[in-house]
């Protein structure tokens, strides 16, 4: 599902991206500015440009980022495993605070790649003279290489601080409802909720 979702979704992607990105000041000459008079006119000049292929940029980063909410699962279960060896029950704060850890471990882990995701929807890199799509894992390492040359390791990570604060509460809030829901589920089927999960 991941899959289909990044493949049907991209499109819409790439326009947003060149939409909030226009007009943008850049300081790195490599990129082309873009001039979009809203939804229709983006897609028309992106498949006339470019063609149509330019408005799936970005696929192959944002098809392994369908993994970031697996590790997120992956951290949220073994934090919550180790807390119930402990306590018959989440409380409200502990399943709050390990939503929160899980998503911070997780974007932490996967954030060098949603840069890249991001620079190749913005896809205007003279880079690319040949407008062809920019997604291959040739082209993300390339891109990850380049970030590393022009702002040292901490350059994959950019930005990091603002993504954990735009996710990590969403996720926290997300585990905490769903923690609830389940536990009001069990209550009224009548069934005790099972600490083995």
């Amino acid at each position: 599902s991941g899959v289909v979702n990044v493949l049907s979704t991209t499109p819409l992607w790439v326009v947003n991206t060149r939409l909030k990105l226009q007009g943008a000041k850049f300081r790195n000459e490599d990129i082309v500015p873009t001039n979009y008079k809203g939804i229709i006119d983006a897609f028309h000049q992106i498949i006339r440009d470019e063609g149509v292929l330019a408005l799936w940029n970005g696929t192959f980063p944002s098809l392994l980022l369908v993994f970031n909410p697996a590790i997120q699962f992956m951290f949220y279960e073994g934090f919550k495993r180790r807390i119930l060896k402990k306590q018959l029950q989440l409380s409200s704060l502990d399943a709050f605070i390990i939503g929160a850890v899980a998503k911070a471990v997780a974007t932490t882990l996967t954030y060098p790649l949603q840069t890249v995701q991001s620079i190749l929807r913005f896809g205007r890199h003279r880079l690319n003279p040949e407008n062809r799509t920019l997604g291959s894992l040739r082209n993300v390492l390339y891109l990850l290489q380049q970030r590393v040359r022009r702002f040292g390791l901490m350059g994959l990570y950019k930005g990091l601080e603002a993504k954990l604060l735009q996710t990590v509460l969403t996720a926290a809030l997300m585990f905490l409802v769903y923690e609830k829901l389940t536990a009001a589920t069990f209550t009224v089927m009548g069934l005790k909720h099972s600490r083995k999960h």
